[in-house]
């Protein structure tokens, strides 16, 4: 069977149909999708941070500062290491509740704040705050309170 390719009629698709598909398709996804609703909003009252309602002498609380070349001072005075052990281990003999202020320098070295930090575990003190501060920035400080 011969077939006669030059005839001169040209194969058309006729995307009408296609583009019907392609509509209804998308109406479905649509309508079948559900909305995220916008989260209502909460009003929630926060607590007063229980450590400032108490006056700081009543806490009793005992500053330990590390500056930036990694020396240590119990309150103004400074101590060795070996002092800084002994300070920690009385004061969690007498009373390991009382608070510890850690006031640490931002351009102290790591290692001396984690050296501060397993001696109070070691020694038992769990109530302690640690505040870090720039030299140049005196009254900028961040505090993060330790209580397990």
């Amino acid at each position: 069977m011969r077939l006669d390719l030059e005839d001169g009629d040209d194969i058309m698709v006729d995307m009408g149909p296609l583009l019907d598909c392609v509509f209804l398709l998308l109406i479905f996804f649509l309508v079948s999708t559900t909305m995220k609703k916008p989260e209502q909003i909460i009003p929630v009252e926060l607590p007063e941070p229980a450590i400032s309602s108490v006056a700081g002498s009543a806490l009793n609380v005992q500053l330990l500062v590390v500056d930036a070349g990694g020396n240590f001072y119990w309150g103004a005075t400074p101590i060795s290491q070996k002092q800084l052990h002994q300070h920690l281990k009385e004061w969690g003999e007498t009373d390991p509740d009382r608070h510890l202020r850690i006031r640490v320098d931002r351009n102290a070295p790591s290692r001396f704040l984690v050296q501060v930090l397993d001696l109070c575990a070691y020694e038992g003190l769990t109530n302690y705050a640690l505040h870090t501060q720039d030299r140049n920035a005196p009254h900028a400080n961040e505090t993060q309170a330790h209580r397990p």
